[in-house]
């Protein structure tokens, strides 16, 4: 494949593939590194991409399986707004201590899920996405969805309840 066939068939796709990107990320700088990961990938494969009958789809894929890998080595969730929960007026500097380590107990617990219920809890409760964008960017049925926060939100809830020493009311 030329370059000039190569910038033809996925340069249009870019702004997609960058909002998809950034969905995940919710950074412009680590949206264009996905992308310059995708684009260096697609290139080196650019012999074998004569065969892909859908260009789009595969390059959707691609960018969502690069932002996969990096939210799973990411290590610990990073909060959209960190000081969120913090910045709630408490009524004592102990209250606010508590709230803290409850905040460090939940992203831990976060965290330790299997990667398909992190994942889905971090898009439906974090970023905010309803069902269909998470479907359209995981490949998850809605179904699927369902259990897996149901689960997620279970698991969290059980595991919070021991470890922090709470008693369920």
């Amino acid at each position: 494949m030329t370059v000039a066939a190569f910038k033809e068939r996925f340069l249009p796709l870019h702004p997609r593939l960058y909002r998809l990107a950034f969905s995940f990320t919710e950074d412009s700088s680590d949206a264009e590194d996905v992308l310059q990961e995708a684009y260096l990938k697609l290139w080196t494969k650019r012999s074998e991409l004569s065969r892909i009958d859908n260009a789009e789809a595969f390059c959707v894929t691609l960018v969502r399986n690069i932002c996969i890998d990096r939210l799973r080595s990411a290590g610990p969730l990073r909060l959209p707004n960190g000081e969120a929960a913090d910045s709630r007026s408490a009524s004592s500097p102990e209250a606010t201590a508590i709230r803290r380590e409850e905040l460090a107990l939940v992203k831990l617990l976060i965290d330790r899920l299997p990667d398909k219920q992190r994942l889905v809890l971090r898009l439906y409760g974090l970023k905010e996405y309803s069902l269909k964008e998470i479907e359209q960017i995981t490949g998850l049925s809605s179904v699927n969805i369902r259990v897996l926060l149901s689960r997620a939100r279970k698991i969290i809830k059980e595991q919070f309840l021991k470890l922090s020493g709470y008693e369920r009311i």
